[in-house]
């Protein structure tokens, strides 16, 4: 039996190949795999030994040759195919282990078009689909994480376990090909999906759904509790994006994909009380997500009410213990949580896809326009209270003091119906601030007049700015407006 290995990502594969010679397959490579396998002592035969020709143009052309494609692509029970190969003095290759050229790596690292040009593959992709398309044949392998799961299989191999090696690698080259495309064109916007799971159903009972994930650049593990259901998905979405905005120990209360309160603290206890005051009847069988490790007391809080979702970079053992004592509790671990990045959002529409980059613009350009001027402490409640508006439904506006949300307005068509909503569901009034993730009119301002609110953040923009300005100095009112709105739709 015969092995072509080419790989970029050297992980494992020294390990493979001495496996493969343990159980008498003679290996063939190339370039730099040939040389990690020879210097490892591992008897390896060179491409060129097989063709007779030395690699060209700078290692452009290595294995685009009949010797090895014709070793690949013969059918073994074809007669004619088996005539031509003898011929030809071309021996079958049983397996190929290829991996490619980093050329989504390298877009990330340069801007150089030449050295980007360069990690286009070309003889990779031809050998991986030569191989896939011949399964039945040739095994496949395209992914050093397989590489135990192929030494486990390879005295039994099925038709089946080729099959599915020949999917993964029409996906790599497919994922690959797109990601050159949409370089070059700079106007493409690709999806690679596959199904991770069918979810019970969808928003409602009677809609059917299911899970489609692309590249995992959140590290999440279910680690107690049931199927994550569509709207739990949802829910956890909004969470995370909400709780990844804050630096300082935070909690973030989700329903419906909506903030029900948002805390910061000194450590993570105080800041889980905070968003629980905001709301203490919406946070009832909503998500909590957090930005550090729930130790035990922490978790002596959160076990006290019903939530469906609890997500935490990490779980102490002992609160673990206490929380997965819970049946219907779903405890959701992000070990990356804060590191990970977003990156683009993009919703459904009329023929197609709306595609955005997340809204990161941080609390750093804003103009104070009032005479009055905020003091130390409000400017940092204005701060808290302006990251915490951009994850509030439109029309939002937001109440804070001191690290904590105390009312949260969302989704009104309105803008005067969310300051009216927030004025009256807060539970305290005295020394709060607020923010809106839009533009308001003088008639804000008379509301927060009326009720004793001194400070107030908000984009600015309206050609009526200077009639809210008037105001805001005639109520004696900090007004600060940051140029950036932040509508969530």
């Amino acid at each position: 039996m015969r092995a072509l290995i080419s790989v970029f990502d050297k992980t494992g594969i020294k390990e493979f190949a001495q496996e493969l010679e343990k159980r008498n397959w003679e290996i063939i490579s190339t370039g730099g795999t040939y040389k990690l396998l020879e210097e490892s002592g591992i008897k390896v035969i060179s491409v060129e030994e097989v063709t007779g020709q030395r690699e060209i143009l700078d290692g452009r052309v290595k294995t685009l040759h009949p010797k090895v494609h014709g070793a690949i692509l013969n059918i073994r029970d074809n007669e004619a195919h088996q005539a031509t190969i003898k011929e030809e003095g071309i021996t079958s290759i049983d397996m190929v282990v290829n991996t490619l050229y980093p050329f989504e790596d390298t877009v990330v690292k340069t801007d150089d078009f030449d050295e980007i040009i360069e990690m286009i593959d070309i003889g990779g992709p031809s050998m991986i689909r030569a191989a896939a398309k011949n399964f039945r044949d040739v095994l496949i392998v395209t992914d050093p994480s397989d590489y135990n799961d192929v030494l486990e299989n390879l005295d039994s191999l099925t038709e089946d376990y080729r099959k599915k090696m020949a999917i993964k690698a029409f996906e790599t080259t497919a994922k690959y090909d797109r990601a050159i495309s949409d370089y070059l064109s700079g106007e493409n916007f690709n999806l690679n999906l596959k199904l991770n799971e069918i979810l019970r159903y969808g928003e409602n009972p009677h809609q059917k759904a299911a899970y489609y994930t692309g590249e995992e650049v959140a590290d999440m593990k279910v680690l107690h509790g049931k199927q994550l259901s569509y709207n739990n998905l949802n829910d956890l979405y909004a969470a995370v994006k909400a709780v990844k905005g804050f630096e300082e120990p935070t909690a973030v209360a989700v329903k419906h994909t909506n903030p029900c309160g948002i805390g910061t603290g000194e450590n993570l206890r105080e800041a889980y009380l905070k968003a629980y005051e905001c709301d203490t009847e919406s946070i009832f069988g909503g998500i909590i997500a957090l930005n550090r490790e729930v130790d035990l007391e922490v978790a002596q809080e959160l076990s006290k009410i019903f939530l469906e979702i609890i997500i935490a970079p990490k779980f102490s053992s002992e609160a673990f213990e206490l929380l997965s004592s819970k049946k219907n509790l779903r405890l959701v671990e992000i070990s990356n949580l804060i590191e990970f990045e977003v990156g683009k959002q993009f919703k459904q529409t009329l023929n197609g896809l709306i595609v955005q980059d997340f809204d990161e613009v941080e609390f750093e350009k804003f103009e104070v326009v009032s005479n009055r001027k905020p003091t130390e402490k409000e400017l940092k409640d204005l701060e808290f209270a302006f990251k915490a508006v951009k994850y509030v439904a439109s029309n939002g506006v937001v109440l804070a003091k001191d690290g904590a949300t105390y009312a949260i307005g969302q989704g009104q068509t309105k803008r005067a119906w969310a300051v009216e909503e927030v004025l009256q569901r807060a539970r305290e009034l005295d020394g709060v601030v607020l923010a809106s993730d839009g533009f308001f009119f003088a008639d804000t301002v008379e509301l927060l007049k009326e009720h004793g609110i001194k400070a107030a953040v908000s984009p600015g923009g309206s050609v009526k700015d200077e009639e809210v300005i008037e105001a805001a100095n005639r109520a004696d009112i900090t007004l600060i407006f940051t140029g950036t709105r932040h509508f969530r739709h």
